[in-house]
């Protein structure tokens, strides 16, 4: 069954997709597996152990299921100073 999210993208995955966010349909079982279909689609070349993932503005783990409605966002490692 496949569930509509808001993705939000940052940084270098913003510049990939040439866009800030996106609406998408997901069937993935977790949101490993969302990552997985968008790093496809885009060409994402950051692997998922480098990025944290947040629902609804909470940081959630990559096994957890993907819930109609919520906004996700997709968060790589930034440099700063």
């Amino acid at each position: 069954m496949s569930v509509q999210l808001s993705v939000l993208y940052f940084a270098s995955l913003r510049d990939a997709a040439g866009r800030a966010e996106e609406t998408v349909l997901c069937d993935a079982v977790d949101l490993r597996g969302l990552y997985a279909g968008l790093q496809a689609r885009h060409g994402f070349t950051l692997p998922v152990e480098r990025l944290r993932v947040a629902v609804d503005g909470e940081f959630a783990r990559w096994s957890d299921a993907p819930r109609a409605g919520s906004e996700v966002a997709l968060i790589p490692p930034v440099s700063g100073g």
